[in-house]
């Protein structure tokens, strides 16, 4: 098992990074040209992209549940299939139709190849070691928009927004499709043949708490909160960052330069939870991870744009730390049996916050210029209250 950890795991990290930067990070590059072209407005454009978001909600508990039946090879082998089909479907759009037809399939493909279907994979896998290659992975796909914008762009300006549409749909066939194919186990291991060795480098033997049905219902109910907050602060900020801190009177060209820190900053959280915090329950990660954004958010809102900078550090390590928690917390908690598809449902409010983030924040912004960082401050508390109150016997 050792031995294929870190081949498992750099194929996983870049087919993710392939599907993220294909999927999700996609529009930013060629949302102003499809609308050129089709005649549409950008904004209708990113509606059809906030509606695959919706389709990935609605989907992602049947792809969790796929894989705990099927297995995580033959579900994400399909998935790269379906984004395939999406992205020859978007190059091949007309109209508005078939630009919503489209990122249907996309969606579709989105809820079961993105980090959710990963995740449950690397579970089946690793069973209760899983931490490990649930952080390598995403430090490899973390770089999806740093390696995914560019390569969009110079397609774009290349070869057009349809033929970029159909390279990335012939990456998924003749890239992430093999690697699946060869790096993922034919047959799921089930929960009680996946490996139950330490967990938690510096923690001793897991210990999934034993739960009543009251307290896991209340500890499922309290992690889809703070998820569905976690999504919305970082989509929210990945959308109006660069407007949000010129509202704090910092310029264009100095808010470009800080937003960039962003990817970086993810990483750099993403190293500290893979080296110093895997000492450590990732519950108690976890809270310091979601401490970090209401902290810096508050800092720039009361020291103005001298700690810009720090904002951003902050608010990208946490988001970074968060997103691996996203995997470890519903392990920790639950333990593996079921876990493809209670992922899938404890993500579905997630990806409604995410689909409504860019536009529910944007009218803050319009109302309240810089004050509205304090909607994103108020959610980040209300995120570690969630934290906080979930059971203390996850953590010894």
């Amino acid at each position: 098992m050792a031995s294929t950890t870190p081949r498992t795991v750099i194929a996983l990290g870049l087919a993710q990074l392939l599907a993220w930067g294909s999927s999700y990070y996609l529009p930013a590059m060629l949302a102003a040209p499809i609308a050129r072209e089709l005649g549409l407005a950008n904004s209708l454009v990113f509606a059809a992209f906030s509606w695959a978001l919706v389709v990935a909600a609605v989907f992602g508990p049947l792809a969790g549940w796929a894989i705990d039946r099927m297995g995580g090879r033959r579900v994400l082998m399909a998935a790269s299939g379906v984004f395939a089909a999406g992205l020859v479907a978007l190059g091949c759009a007309q109209g508005p139709v078939g630009l919503f037809l489209a990122w249907t399939l996309l969606g579709v493909g989105m809820a079961a190849g993105l980090y959710e279907g990963a995740f449950a994979t690397l579970v089946q896998i690793f069973g209760t070691q899983s931490r490990g290659p649930i952080t390598g992975i995403t430090l490899i796909a973390g770089l999806a928009s740093t390696v995914g914008w560019p390569v969009s762009a110079a397609l774009q300006g290349e070869l057009g927004w349809r033929a970029t549409c159909l390279t990335w749909a012939g990456a998924h066939l003749l890239i992430n499709l093999p690697l699946y194919a060869a790096m993922l186990p034919r047959q799921p291991s089930s929960p009680a043949q996946a490996p139950v060795q330490p967990a938690f480098e510096g923690f001793g033997e897991p210990q999934i708490p034993n739960l009543r049905p009251e307290q896991k219902r209340r500890a499922a109910v309290l992690l889809s909160t703070t998820f569905a907050l976690t999504w919305f602060i970082s989509t929210a900020m990945a959308a109006h960052l660069p407007q949000l801190l010129q509202a704090h009177h910092i310029g264009l060209g100095s808010a470009l330069l800080i937003a960039a820190l962003i990817g970086p900053a993810q990483v750099a959280g993403r190293l500290l939870e893979y080296t110093t915090l895997r000492q450590i329950h990732p519950l108690l990660s976890a809270r310091l991870a979601a401490a970090m954004h209401p902290l810096g958010a508050a800092l720039l809102l009361i020291l103005g744009a001298p700690v810009g900078v720090l904002f951003a550090l902050l608010h990208g390590a946490g988001n970074g730390i968060l997103t691996i928690a996203k995997g470890t917390l519903p392990l920790a908690l639950f333990g593996p049996q079921g876990y493809g598809m209670r992922q899938g449902l404890l993500m579905v409010p997630a990806r409604f916050a995410q689909a409504l983030a860019p536009f529910a924040f944007g009218l803050a912004l319009d109302h309240w210029g810089a004050q509205a960082l304090w909607l994103s401050v108020l959610l980040g508390l209300l995120c570690l209250a969630a934290l906080l109150a979930l059971p203390d016997q996850s953590a010894r």
